[in-house]
């Protein structure tokens, strides 16, 4: 258990002023049983008209900003911070509580209807090349429980791929990931779910933050970071880091879960000017924590 405090900040330039259109921001947690939220609070300059939020299609909670039409500004700032108590799963998971016993698993019929597209692949992106890959380190985990499979595909992708940051938008398709041995967070993230999906296994989309990189060893801090969760009967929804291996949550504050990676933006927007008007895009993101006995 730690209290965790977030400052997220994503300051926007420009050559001449510009209108701002309506920005949907993803950057605030719900309370659960993992997750005590004290406070959130968003500073944001030039300040908006209005600040209204709501829920998603899968019940994140969404934040959308709106400016007047007459507002001209050659700057934007978006300050989110965060106060929060993190009680993570940890490992071991309590076996009494799977019932996916073997790899691959199937679901009871009232999990299929409910887990949905959650299963599927999409279309065109767990290829051959994706499907040969997994095979094989399913083969390599020498076991076919389920735990053990999943978290050996978790570091299979630490191992094998190089993490190199990208600080274009969008993110790269599983076959792309295996065929250039790298990838960032997010593209991991989406490779695990792909990966798994080929078996039919449900896998969500993660985006959050990671608090312990202190260490050295991990990879994607100073940074929102992304990971994947993994639907196991019985257990329940369970996340995994491929990019620095940890499983169950561990240093993990998830704020936002989705079906495929482009749903699950922090921060989306645009502008009223002309194409090149855009100097720059900074971001910043200071995580502290400190461990409550």
């Amino acid at each position: 258990m730690a209290r965790i405090r977030i400052v997220h900040s994503t300051d926007y330039t420009y050559r001449n002023p510009v209108g701002l259109t309506r920005h949907r921001l993803m950057v605030r947690p719900d309370d659960s049983h993992d997750l005590r939220l004290h406070s959130a609070k968003l500073d944001v300059d030039p300040p908006p008209a209005s600040t209204f939020w709501k829920h998603d299609v899968f019940d994140n909670s969404i934040c959308f900003l709106e400016w007047p039409e007459s507002l001209r500004t050659d700057r934007l700032s978006i300050v989110s911070s965060l106060d929060l108590t993190h009680h993570p799963d940890g490992q071991p998971l309590p076996k009494y509580t799977l019932d996916a016993k073997s790899f691959p698993f199937s679901y009871s019929n009232d999990d299929v209807s409910d887990l949905g597209h959650l299963r599927t692949p999409q279309p065109g992106v767990a290829t051959e090349r994706v499907q040969a890959w997994v095979r094989r380190i399913v083969a390599e985990a020498g076991c076919t429980e389920a735990l053990k499979v999943v978290e050996a595909i978790t570091h299979a992708i630490k191992q094998e791929f190089r993490y190199e940051a990208r600080h274009e938008e969008g993110t790269q398709t599983a076959a792309r990931t295996v065929e250039l041995g790298q990838g960032t967070c997010r593209d991991f993230a989406v490779l695990m779910m792909e990966a798994l999906r080929t078996y039919g296994i449900a896998t969500r989309f993660v985006t959050g933050y990671l608090y312990d990189d202190t260490s050295g060893v991990t990879r994607g801090g100073g940074s929102t970071h992304a990971w994947c969760s993994v639907y196991l009967p019985g257990a329940g929804w369970i996340e995994y880091d491929p990019t620095n291996g940890l499983v169950a949550g561990a240093n993990l504050i998830r704020v936002g879960v989705t079906r495929e990676a482009a749903q699950a933006v922090p921060i989306s927007g645009g502008y009223f000017g002309n194409p090149d008007d855009t100097i720059g895009m900074d971001v910043d993101v200071s995580v502290s924590g400190n461990p409550i006995s």
